[in-house]
């Protein structure tokens, strides 16, 4: 297998929900090096911009080159609003995701893959990836061919083993029919359940193919990389290497250590990635999590990584989606010491840790969690469950207590869980309106914020992601 000298050195992490939007993916690839766009739920980030009038154009702009001018007629029809909704009126929702999705839910998602990429790739010729949660199953075909259509350069995956991807991949570059195989709680036959999707169903003949974008699987250990270069359904084409200080979503401990009689949750030595044994795989690899400095940018090189992956620095750079007084706020506790981040074990309807900041007037301020009343209308976290022979149901923790019950869940599971959908969606300025206000935001950061601190005495608070690629350069 060839790889060429002209991998990047830096790739920019695929962040939140639409956090990495396509203005910071694009001036990263702009600098030579690789810009990584959020696909986690960009269908709704999309739809809700659309309602805010898409007072730049941008998304209008990116749709006149869609080249399915029926399907961008239906999406404008339905979510677009010229001059914007008033600032009191709830954004409308799009359909919750299902095993069968409905056609209209199958358009928006290839439709915001493609603007989100398009966007992000216009007027330049540098290399763009986008970033999907295997965890995040049922749009997972659309939306990857929407990507495609739109050119996509890499695709990247992690919160899980996504083995069936690059055969995914491969099938979609050629137009063919894929399936995705559904993870299903409490199926006591192991019952198999799919998602469907035929690209020829949504494209007229005229394409036929498309390029097949290189595959980046997310991991944590080398025993993970060494399960997917061995049973993964196609090429992987490389890794990023993650450690248990970065931000979002981490991989689960290998350890749970016993005192008294509670399960403490905590990561040790043994979760540290052993970099020798992933560098034997000969495959191109990336270390993420605590190398956002030059000096660190040179230690992954001598372990024989192409380079790194970094978050932290540019979620608060001037391009990102951050709503502004998010990002100062971030900033101005970076520089004085006190920012507060934690991983917290119990957050996430996925179950997987996630790192939270502790900041007043969102989801961790205590004060917030009294007012805020438990809702799913946005659903991408919901897990599917048996309920019979090829019947699945959706549930998740983070849902009113009294319907994740009823639907088979154990009050334990729902205990602490926050609404990382809504939280998100909150933190880039697309909160939904609530009788009780506008939806409180969550924020993620890594452990390591001192790059940003560095970045700040160099080129000031309102440093640009140009800014973070000069210093990690320097």
């Amino acid at each position: 297998m060839n790889y060429t000298n002209s991998l990047p050195k830096i790739i920019q992490g695929g962040m939140g929900i639409g956090v990495s939007s396509w203005r910071l993916a694009k001036v990263v690839s702009q600098h030579n090096q690789m810009g990584v766009v959020s696909g986690t739920a960009i269908d709704s980030v999309v739809a809700r911009r659309l309602q805010l009038g898409d007072p730049d154009g941008s998304i209008r702009r990116a749709l006149e080159h869609f080249p399915f001018p029926q399907m961008v007629e239906n999406i404008l029809n339905r979510y677009y609003i010229p001059g914007g909704k008033a600032p009191n009126e709830p954004f409308k929702l799009i359909p919750i995701h299902s095993v069968n999705m409905h056609r209209l839910s199958v358009e928006l998602a290839i439709i915001a893959n493609f603007v989100e990429v398009y966007l992000s790739k216009e007027g330049h010729d540098g290399i763009v990836g986008i970033n999907y949660l295997e965890k995040i199953q049922l749009p997972t075909l659309p939306s990857i061919f929407g990507a495609m259509l739109a050119g996509i350069d890499y695709i990247l995956m992690g919160a899980g083993i996504p083995l069936l991807i690059p055969g995914i991949i491969d099938k979609l570059s050629a137009l063919k029919p894929v399936e995705l195989r559904l993870s299903v709680e409490d199926n006591p036959s192991n019952e198999n359940f799919y998602t469907y999707f035929n690209p020829k169903q949504y494209c007229d003949s005229k394409i036929k193919e498309l390029k097949r974008p290189k595959f980046l699987a997310i991991v944590s250990s080398d025993i993970v990389a060494k399960t997917l270069v061995k049973k993964a359904s196609g090429i992987v084409d490389g890794f990023i290497v993650e450690g248990y200080i970065a931000g979002g979503h981490n991989a689960p401990p290998r350890r749970t250590e016993k005192a008294s009689s509670t399960n403490i949750q905590k990561f040790s030595e043994r979760d540290i990635p052993n970099i020798p044994k992933i560098a034997e795989l000969n495959r191109p690899f990336w270390l993420a999590g605590g190398y956002a400095s030059p000096q660190k940018l040179k230690e992954a090189l001598s372990q024989g990584a192409s380079g790194i992956q970094v978050g932290t620095a540019f979620a608060f750079c001037k391009e990102s989606s951050i709503v502004p007084s998010i990002k100062q706020k971030i900033i101005n506790k970076c520089l004085d010491g006190s920012l507060d981040v934690y991983t917290d074990f119990k957050a996430s309807p996925t179950g997987y840790p996630f790192k939270m900041v502790r900041l007043e007037g969102t989801m961790t301020d205590p004060k917030m969690q009294q007012i805020r009343k438990r809702i799913c209308d946005l659903g991408y976290l919901r897990r599917l469950y048996f309920i019979k022979t090829s019947e699945v149901g959706y549930r998740c923790p983070a849902e009113p207590v009294d319907h994740y019950l009823r639907k088979g869940g154990t009050i334990e599971e729902t205990l602490e869980k926050q609404c990382l959908c809504n939280g998100l969606m909150a933190t880039i300025g697309l909160g939904q309106v609530r009788d009780y206000g506008i939806e409180p935001p969550i924020i993620t950061s890594g452990e390591d914020y001192s790059p940003i601190i560095n970045i700040v005495k160099q080129a000031g608070e309102d440093y640009s992601a140009k800014d973070v690629i000069e210093y990690l350069s320097s």
